[in-house]
């Protein structure tokens, strides 16, 4: 995945807050310590407090009052800051590792903390069971890439909620490493398990790859990499917002450099999981994953009733006909070009194709909500002036009026009726009253779009015209 601008701009400016705030926090450290000498181990010290209600809830206090403190509490949760606290359900030792950003440098420090019994009252949530299937589960549950998907892998801004900036298409990393990975969490009486099988190889993000082991480069590398075998999570809820964490560096398949995932969505079956990115920090990525073995019911669509069109448009006045302007150039009550008597209207519709890739199948589409009864009414009518400026060694002198089904969506061309009219160099720079009958297709009852292109499809070469009167009734 190659960097953003937005990610670049964001970086240097975090990076001069970060000079900044060092440089404050040097002048406010001047009158305990001398700048640049970082403190020795020994001085970072923390205490740990069981709260009174609860034993498996433990406050943390740097006694080290430095630029930063941030805390690794081993049951796959971290936070910043001098008082902080952590939740530990499961009976068992925890390594707790308290990282101080001082004058000079950082320094560390571990200490063990021991829960003495599990409280279940603490798994009490149903995202435990939805993740690893609860304590009647001991297989656990495992997850897997929902690879069909569009946007089971995204990334926007950090500001945003949804990958604005990226969705990947179905299948698109195919190849990758990527979707043959699998994540089953556990739950059992005494550990949450979390084991990442990845079959050998992680699809990594770029920036981050050199984490696991992968190179540096431009382009997101499919990384030999062996997971390790001691990985735990647990949920964390942090107002209100819950959290999946894993601990030892642990990760689920897409490789960021990071262990904590917002839970955006979670049902049985489905999962949608936002995360930052550790070399990006104006990034936000987005990841879909469903059940191994989960198969999507296919709901089929709903059909629309059938009627007669009645349907006219002047490009002037409100029709209520919502026309859709798809990778072209349309304005509604522009000048009419030349006022003959075929057509004297004082206003028109402008149609320009653009130019380049994006122009290529550009049109304007309308979509009813019913179908078109083509026995009763099957004749489309426009008005058409073709100005003889146009290159027509580049683009066709050609109108089409198309027919589709707009719940096919992107394949709606596949089961769609097109009639198309070529105008003559005698009828350039004139209006043209054009007919399009459909009276051939009257038992068609799929249709509820249509389509008007003019200037010919598949090609990036722009042209304009101009279209009046359009009728179907």
């Amino acid at each position: 995945m190659k960097l953003f601008k937005n990610t670049i701009k964001t970086s240097v400016l975090l990076s001069l807050g970060l000079v900044f705030s060092v440089i404050v926090s040097c002048k406010k450290s001047e009158t305990v310590k001398d700048i640049g000498t970082p403190p020795t181990a020994a001085e970072i010290q923390f205490t740990t407090t069981p709260t009174a209600t609860n034993p498996n809830i433990i406050n943390f206090k740097s006694l080290y009052n430095g630029i930063n403190a941030h805390w690794d509490f081993g049951n796959g949760a971290t936070a910043d800051g001098n008082d902080v606290q952590s939740s530990y359900p499961i009976a068992g030792t925890y390594t707790i590792k308290l990282t101080v950003l001082a004058d000079g440098g950082s320094v560390s420090t571990t200490k063990t903390v021991v829960i003495a019994t599990t409280n279940t009252s603490m798994l009490s949530d149903p995202a435990y069971t939805l993740l690893s299937g609860g304590l009647s589960n001991p297989a656990g549950k495992v997850w897997v890439i929902d690879q069909t998907q569009p946007g089971h892998l995204g990334v926007g801004p950090i500001t945003s909620q949804g990958p604005d900036w990226y969705q990947a298409g179905p299948n698109e990393k195919t190849g990758t490493g990527f979707y043959d990975d699998e994540m089953t969490f556990t739950m059992g009486a005494t550990s949450l398990k979390y084991t990442y099988a990845n079959n050998g190889t992680t699809f990594a993000n770029a920036s981050n790859a050199p984490g696991i082991g992968g190179p540096v480069g431009s382009n997101d590398p499919t990384v030999n990499y062996t997971p390790p075998t001691n990985l735990t999570w647990i949920l964390n809820d942090v107002n209100g917002t819950k959290y999946i964490n894993i601990s030892n560096n642990g990760f689920i398949s897409y490789y960021l450099g990071v262990s904590s995932y917002q839970i955006l969505s979670l049902t049985a079956d489905e999962m949608w999981l936002r995360c930052l990115d550790k070399s990006n920090a104006g990034n936000a990525w987005y990841l879909k994953l469903i059940r191994k073995g989960y198969v999507r019911p296919v709901v089929p669509p709903v059909q629309k009733p059938i009627q007669a069109a009645n349907l006219a448009d002047d490009f002037q006045a409100a029709t209520g006909m919502a026309w859709v302007a798809e990778n072209m150039d349309y304005i509604r009550n522009y000048d009419n070009p030349s006022k003959f008597p075929l057509n004297t209207s004082s206003k028109v519709a402008y149609y320009e194709k653009r130019t380049g890739p994006d122009g290529q199948y550009g049109n304007l589409n309308i979509t009813l909500p019913y179908r078109f009864d083509l026995a009763a009414k099957n004749k489309i009518r426009l008005k058409v002036f073709i100005p003889g400026g146009n290159d027509f060694t580049k683009v066709a002198p050609t109108v089409s009026v198309k027919l589709q089904n707009s719940l096919l969506g992107g394949n709606a061309y596949t089961t769609q009726i097109e009639i198309v009219k070529t105008i003559t160099p005698a009828q350039y720079n004139t209006w043209v009253q054009l007919e399009f009958d459909y009276s051939a297709s009257a038992t068609q009852t799929l249709y509820d779009k249509i389509v008007v292109q003019l200037g010919g499809e598949g090609h990036p070469n722009p042209g304009i015209f101009y279209i009046d009167d359009f009728e179907f009734k």
